[in-house]
């Protein structure tokens, strides 16, 4: 069994050089999937997860969500980097707080964003830099390797909002962030300058469906790519596909199923 220590220092690793994919698990069954398959980390999706509890993102509490990333961690002998959402508070204090109890869970690596508790607006630039200050400091008194990603939700709101983005995760990045993250951010040039204005520090890029590959994503600078809750997605959807075509009597979507008997073997392993 890998221990905790050894799964952080691979994970600070893979931020050094490179590019690596972080697919999203929002389960441990999918989490031990994606470890069989041979992928190197892995990250938690709030939305994924979410969805398995039958609530909409956001609407998952941060007692919900430590116990969700401990079982994640436990379930993988690999580095699980968690979306820790807005760190279930507003004031730096509280994100703090947050941010130490994360840490316990065994995850290598977690994600602070600058929407507000109550959302969908975003933090101001000072307040936001305070709260990845906060966070930095919680992760440095509690001696443990983990990996501080700092993300910005503006291009979400406006994918044209490229400056102020790139404003914040400068300012993110002198706070003391380790990784940088701006879902939302589709043009090879928006994230050419993104690359460039964050460096030498990573940029982390959300593919959240079909667009550029890995390869092309790797020639662009990009040190890692996740992909949020589209893999919980594309679960969700195969099974309302086949789920229709069952309420209109037909079964033939149970054709597409994965085998159990392969899944019996992969999960008894």
């Amino acid at each position: 069994m890998t221990t905790v220590k050894q799964k952080r220092a691979a994970f600070r690793a893979f931020h050094e050089t490179g590019c690596f994919v972080l697919p999203n698990p929002w389960d441990r069954g999918s989490a031990r999937l994606l470890q069989h398959m041979g992928f190197a980390a892995l990250a938690s999706t709030s939305s994924g997860y979410a969805w398995t509890t039958g609530r909409p993102d956001y609407a998952v509490t941060r007692d919900d969500v430590l116990e969700h990333l401990t079982q994640l961690c436990a379930a993988v002998d690999l580095p699980v980097n968690a979306d820790f959402e807005t760190g279930f508070a507003d004031e730096p204090e509280g994100v703090a707080a947050s941010v130490g109890l994360a840490i316990e869970t065994g995850v290598a690596g977690l994600s602070i964003e600058d929407r507000t508790m109550a959302g969908p607006g975003l933090h101001d630039l000072d307040f936001a830099v305070a709260r990845i200050r906060a966070a930095r400091a919680a992760i440095d008194r509690s001696g443990q390797d983990v990996i501080l990603v700092a993300r910005t939700e503006g291009m979400l709101i406006d994918a044209s909002a490229l400056s102020p983005a790139i404003d914040k995760l400068v300012a993110f990045a002198a706070a003391g962030a380790d990784c940088l993250y701006a879902p939302g951010v589709q043009r090879k040039d928006d994230i050419t300058a993104m690359v460039r204005a964050v460096a030498p520090k990573p940029l982390n890029v959300l593919m959240f469906g079909p667009g550029h590959s890995v390869a092309e994503l790797a020639d662009l600078g990009v040190r890692r790519i996740s992909i949020g809750g589209a893999l919980a997605r594309v679960a969700w959807g195969a099974m309302q596909q086949a789920a229709e075509q069952i309420k209109a009597g037909s079964f033939a979507g149970l054709a597409n199923g994965a085998s159990g008997k392969q899944l019996n073997e992969i999960f008894g392993g």
